[in-house]
């Protein structure tokens, strides 16, 4: 069974930086897309960088040029490097398998438990 393990968040200042982990365990990460979506208080989920099993990357439009996703596959870890962070990125990040790089659904169920971002005016 799939188990996702997300780390790294933290209350920053407008214009700080974070970089966030995912730990995937019980798939075959290295064939696998990944995602990291964030929520917001009373906002729906969203999906915010995907990576392909290849290293293709696509950005939601207000983390292009300040997001950078990447993987290890040797430790199944996905990244999230956030720059000059904004109070609007303030949410609850979540990293996902997608079923297919331009297939937005999350595969599996059980998410984790996320990691809070909260940026200071």
């Amino acid at each position: 069974q799939a188990r996702l393990e997300e780390s790294g968040g933290g209350l920053v200042q407008a214009g700080g930086s974070l970089r966030l982990s995912c730990v995937v365990s019980g798939i075959t990460f290295s064939t696998k897309t990944m995602a990291w979506y964030r929520q917001a208080p009373g906002e729906q989920r969203k999906l915010v960088a995907r990576i392909s099993h290849r290293d293709s990357t696509d950005y939601e439009d207000s983390a292009k040029g300040r997001f950078t996703i990447s993987r290890d596959d040797a430790k199944n870890t996905v990244y999230l490097q956030m720059n000059s962070l904004k109070p609007e990125d303030t949410a609850v990040y979540y990293c996902n398998v997608l079923r297919g790089y331009y297939n937005n659904a999350p595969a599996v169920a059980n998410w984790g438990q996320g990691t809070q971002v909260t940026v200071s005016s």
